[in-house]
């Protein structure tokens, strides 16, 4: 089949699935947009950073805000931040970091928007501590397919904030947003690395750190043998140290994969490998005065590494359940899925949740990742029914396969949030999960 003439391919960071799109460049925040003239729906788009299909519009328009990114005002006594919704996390860590302010949450990359962070309400490694981004957004300006703009805030149009936070690019398009960032003495944290063998050490670490450390989070081996699940416990703080004033931003990629692979290297083989060295040649515990960027965004020191995926992409999976037993349950399957190359666990806290389709909640999250194989999309839908069955839910932000009846289980609110979405906006993935039909 003919592409449809004037779209391009678009795909979100996993690189699957492959969609086409008709894509809108936005210069300005007031540049019109041919809403009541073009016959398709709209979604915004920033980096493409998500890991699903949440930021994809297959056949219809994207409006790219990558060229909104432009700082409106910082106040370096107070950390107040207010820029376009463009901008991102790297950009936002360049201005703020030698006035001595960092972000108040940031997931894995800094290369997300803030809006981006904004529509998926992302999380980080202080999630027990802070929760998510949504919670530090102070004010924002939603522009809708009518020509309104609504200033939402938690005092003014409440509701469409909530609806906004974690809404998925649906509610409107944000043009500015205001946050609150978090001070810091300098660049660095006193971080420490502790081998641990099995489940029962990682929770006992687990919750020794929650009142210690304000960052907290785990490697796990998914491919040891059933019940051990060893790994590796991260934890840290900022740096108090008063007499180094150090204000550096993190920098880099240090390296950048080429090109797609033509197969993926991720297999159980190379993995197993990587997995005993990762953890085997690390001392038990370790202590270190460490940067910023190696401690959050390890993996933006590779540049497109997605490649090593191969040429199918990357399927992502992350769930929250509230449960320990069901967590042990998920590793104990997610053996039978496939080897995966980064397995990620973290006990989250149980502040109140910023958005009304937030990922957030008190319990265990496991993110995997695997490379594209039928094996895996046939195999995935028995994780989901494990944390159906367990009362937890999907993270809609790294998914591009989980079932209708799933979200809509895992989601119960989501049908709270249509009076807010845009009549004009929509996405793959909403038209995937909400579908009457849509029972796979």
């Amino acid at each position: 089949m003919k592409p449809a003439p004037g779209t391009v391919e678009t795909t979100s960071w996993s690189r699957f699935p492959r969609t086409r799109s008709r894509v809108i460049e936005l210069q300005t925040t007031d540049q019109p947009i041919p809403f009541a003239e073009t016959k398709t729906s709209f979604l915004p788009y920033g980096m493409g950073r998500s890991l699903g299909d949440s930021c994809l519009n297959d056949g219809n328009t994207i409006l790219k805000t990558a060229a909104l990114n432009r700082q409106i005002s910082f106040d370096a006594a107070s950390g107040v931040l207010r820029a376009e919704a463009g901008i991102t996390f790297d950009a936002i860590l360049r201005l703020a970091i030698p006035h001595g302010w960092f972000l108040p949450v940031t997931p894995g990359t800094r290369f997300v928007t803030l809006g981006g962070a904004i529509g998926n309400d992302v999380h980080g490694k202080n999630h027990h501590r802070e929760g998510t981004f949504g919670r530090h957004v102070l004010r924002l300006a939603l522009r809708r397919s009518d020509g309104s703009t609504r200033i939402c805030s938690p005092t003014e149009n409440a509701e469409w904030l909530r609806a906004t936070i974690g809404g998925l690019g649906l509610t409107g398009l944000i043009t500015w947003a205001e946050i609150q960032l978090k001070p810091i003495r300098n660049s660095w944290l006193d971080a420490e690395n502790i081998r641990y063998g099995s489940l029962s050490d990682f929770y006992a670490l687990s919750d020794e750190s929650v009142n210690s450390h304000e960052y907290v989070v785990a490697w796990v081996n998914t491919l040891s043998a059933r019940g051990r699940a060893p790994g590796v416990f991260f934890r840290g703080n900022h740096n108090r140290n008063a007499s180094d004033a150090e204000l550096v931003a993190p920098s880099g990629p240090q390296v950048t994969v080429p090109g797609v692979l033509p197969v993926s290297i991720l297999n159980r083989v190379t993995l197993g490998v990587f997995n005993a060295a990762y953890s085997g040649l690390r001392p038990r515990v370790a202590r270190a005065r460490t940067a910023l960027g190696p401690f959050f965004y390890p993996l933006d020191g590779i540049g497109e590494y997605h490649r090593l995926y191969g040429p199918g992409g990357m399927i992502q999976w992350q769930a929250l359940v509230p449960s320990r037993d069901a967590a042990g349950a998920l590793l104990a399957e997610s053996r039978k899925v496939g080897p995966s190359f980064l397995s990620v666990m973290k006990v989250m806290g149980d502040l109140p949740a910023a958005g009304l389709l937030s990922f957030s909640g008190r319990g265990v999250t496991i993110a995997l990742d695997f490379p594209y194989d039928r094996q895996v999309i046939e195999t995935l839908p028995r994780l989901d029914e494990l944390v159906a069955e367990a009362g937890g839910r999907l993270y809609p932000a790294k998914d591009a396969r989980m079932a209708g009846r799933h979200f809509r289980r895992f989601y119960p609110q989501w049908e709270e949030l249509v009076p807010y979405i845009d009549p004009k906006f929509s996405s793959s993935f909403w038209r995937r999960v909400t579908a009457p039909d849509q029972e796979r």
